[in-house]
């Protein structure tokens, strides 16, 4: 019988300092999304400035997502985590430094948002094409099963981390955790093993490689379809997630704790499918699974923002983890499996800016929030996104 391609994966060593980066990345965001958005909503009360924080995460994928993936094709991509690793660190400690000394504010936590938001933008073009380098086309959906399996598996434990570092210690024991997680990941990368650079003479500028990324997108109707989806999930999905502690504390009554049990249980169910998707899906399941999952997904927030009951937000949260974990695993996968090598960071990249888009959801989000109240904008956006789903059938039957 032959050995499963995950756990072929673990054995590889460059994938698992990979893995162990990632992950300590994945729980640190969880920890500080879920303590931020307590934070500014009890500090300000405004929905919409709880979904700007966690827009500004989002607002450099959009503005930097080509550019990063142009250049990571020039830099030695281990250096190029590197420096993310320790970016992200400095930012986490430079916060918990200031909520210990009573000073923080909201803008402080806008500037922190933005510059973690910027290695986020990073993440597809490096870490994610250094992980399908190492597992290579025929094993990159288990790989990105893995991947996103852990970055669901810390969104169970981030947000609960979170909740109770807030109500006991505060935001400054949220952040110092979040930077001490990022030491292991410093040490996974600097043991990672050096790929030598590919850079060839004469190599055209940098916008003439994200000008050329663009041609071959528009040209390729399987990306064009993978792409458009992307963009679908992060203008009506993603920005409910910056609603949970808003309705989990003003329409289901929970304090922190309770607020960060419940937005951990969107990643239990994500793991659980991410799970699945690892040891089952095969590759003429793909299109189904992205799609699928997205539908679901769409369908489940809707039901969470009309719930009443915690048990029954839960269970809705427990089922949009389970779309969303179809939906993260192929997202990367069929763009990866659609783009030829020398091209990849730059598609990938692109990716990272369809994504990025998401802030003008967050946006919208936030102003519907303010104006007919964090249940209903949510809801609304859910069924916005079936609608739009629907409604652009042409473009992603190509996938």
């Amino acid at each position: 019988m032959p050995e499963p391609a995950w756990r072929a994966l673990f054995r590889d060593r460059d994938f698992l300092r990979l893995w162990t980066a990632g992950f300590c990345i994945f729980v640190v965001r969880w920890v500080e999304t879920l303590a931020v958005g307590v934070f500014a909503y009890n500090a300000t009360g405004s929905a919409f400035i709880v979904a700007l924080l966690t827009m500004l995460r989002l607002l450099p994928m959009g503005l930097f997502g080509a550019f990063l993936g142009a250049v990571a094709e020039r830099m030695d991509r281990r250096r190029a985590l590197l420096l993310i690793i320790l970016s992200q660190m400095v930012t986490s400690a430079t916060i918990a430094a200031l909520a210990l000394a009573d000073a923080v504010a909201v803008w402080h936590l806008a500037v922190a948002s933005f510059m973690n938001g910027i290695a986020w933008a990073s993440d597809n073009p490096v870490r994610r094409a250094m992980i399908g380098q190492v597992a290579g086309p025929a094993r990159m959906g288990p790989a990105m099963s893995v991947d996103v399996a852990t970055s669901n598996g810390s969104r169970v434990l981030g947000p609960t981390l979170g909740g109770v570092l807030l109500a006991t210690i505060g935001l400054d024991g949220a952040f110092l955790l979040g930077a001490l997680l990022y030491a292991p990941a410093v040490v996974a990368v600097l043991r990672l093993s050096r790929a030598p650079m590919r850079i060839e003479a004469g190599r055209a500028s940098v916008l003439a490689s994200i000008a050329e990324g663009f041609r071959y997108v528009r040209g390729e109707p399987r990306l064009v379809g993978a792409l458009l989806v992307t963009l679908l999930f992060n203008l009506f999905g993603w920005p409910f997630t910056s609603m949970i502690p808003v309705i989990g504390q003003d329409r289901l009554g929970l304090g922190p704790t309770g607020i960060g049990v419940l937005a951990s249980i969107d990643g239990v169910g994500a793991f659980a499918g991410a799970v699945t998707i690892a040891l089952f899906a095969q590759p003429a399941q793909y299109k189904a699974i992205y799609l699928g999952g997205i539908t679901l997904y769409f369908a489940m927030l809707a039901a969470f923002a009309m719930a009443t009951d915690p048990v029954v937000a839960g269970l809705a949260l427990l089922l949009t983890g389970v779309g969303g974990a179809g939906f993260a695993i192929m997202q990367p996968t069929l763009v990866f499996l659609a783009t030829p090598p020398e091209m990849r960071s730059r598609v990938l990249g692109l990716l990272s800016v369809c994504i990025g888009l998401g802030p003008i959801g967050f946006l919208a989000l936030g102003l519907m929030a303010e104006h007919f109240g964090a249940s209903a904008a949510t809801a609304a956006t859910g069924l916005a996104g079936l609608a739009a789903l629907a409604a652009t059938r042409r473009w992603w039957r190509h996938i």
